[in-house]
């Protein structure tokens, strides 16, 4: 089927379903994934790595919550959002494969590497811990990843931009979901209130990779191509300061010197290595055994 542009392709299949050995088609069928002239395919490869894998590992953390939330009306919506990243993860990954041009599939990246190549974000593979702290990690997540989406609706390569238009709508509602539960807990009882300020501190020092520039990062956003996360910080702040405020809570401080989380980041040094080097935290490794588990018991099979 012939396409006018990658967004009209990419949004014309809803089906938002995933698992190992479905045979599912490719994602980009259909779309001229060629690569634009004066963007080197490596780094293109490697970014939409980065966000891909950001999104596979943040859907699995939020299916933990199947069967564990709250509420049924929770558990549902949690799921929801968890398909939306698998389904952005998908795309993405799809994308990295076909820029890198050595033939992988979004299965081969997504169950067939090991730890250590994997690009994401440390925020997202830490333990879901309390309900209070899955949705204080969803809202810092959700509203960087938006921010970085409405920029990549411009990028030079038509296919990342058409991804990323699809995604907003999609993140856009997952910020407002975890602002809405953020209010409701934190200006709520006093019980409520306390574990969702304890979240909140909680999960901020992990932020701080978010809005940390990589390398390759500086050179697709010079190029056109990708978003430089430091300049998403304004925004960053902007609105997490004011669903703060309307939940009643402070904004967290780094317990060990009480610097604001923005000093810290000032601070770091750029050579520091991250999630984005495959550098990660001791739960990944669990993380990824239960996510790969089944793909790796029998490749590929279909069913």
């Amino acid at each position: 089927m012939a396409f006018d542009n990658a967004l009209e392709a990419i949004t014309s299949d809803n089906d938002a379903r995933w698992a190992f050995g479905t045979g599912f088609h490719d994602p980009l069928a259909g779309i001229d994934t060629s690569v634009p002239a004066g963007i080197e395919s490596a780094d293109l490869a490697a970014y939409c790595l980065m966000l891909g894998d950001d999104a596979l590992v943040m859907s699995h953390r939020l299916q933990e919550w199947c069967t564990n939330a709250p509420e049924l009306e929770e558990e549902v919506a949690l799921a929801n959002i968890a398909l939306d990243l698998l389904g952005q993860a998908r795309l993405l990954l799809t994308r990295s494969g076909k820029a890198e041009g050595a033939g992988r599939s979004e299965d081969d990246l997504a169950f067939f590497r090991d730890e250590a190549q994997f690009r994401n974000v440390r925020l997202v593979e830490a333990p879901n811990g309390d309900f209070a702290f899955s949705i204080a990690r969803l809202l810092m997540f959700a509203t960087w990843r938006l921010a970085l989406l409405h920029r990549l609706t411009s990028s030079r390569d038509p296919v990342l931009a058409a991804i990323a238009a699809k995604s907003v709508k999609e993140v856009a509602y997952h910020r407002e979901h975890a602002a809405l539960w953020t209010v409701r807990l934190g200006d709520g009882t006093d019980l409520s209130h306390r574990r969702m300020q304890e979240a909140m501190d909680a999960v901020w020092p992990l932020s701080g990779e978010l809005l940390r520039t990589h390398e390759i990062e500086r050179r697709l956003a010079d190029a056109g191509v990708g978003v430089d996360p430091a300049t998403v910080r304004a925004e960053f702040d902007d609105v997490l300061d004011r669903v703060l405020e309307a939940a009643t809570l402070r904004r967290p401080v780094v317990a060990s010197d009480a610097k604001p989380l923005d000093a810290v980041l000032s601070e770091a040094e750029p050579s520091v290595r991250s999630g984005r080097d495959g550098v990660h935290s001791e739960a990944m490794s669990g993380l990824l055994t239960r996510l790969q588990s089944v793909a790796r018991a029998d490749p590929g099979a279909t069913w």
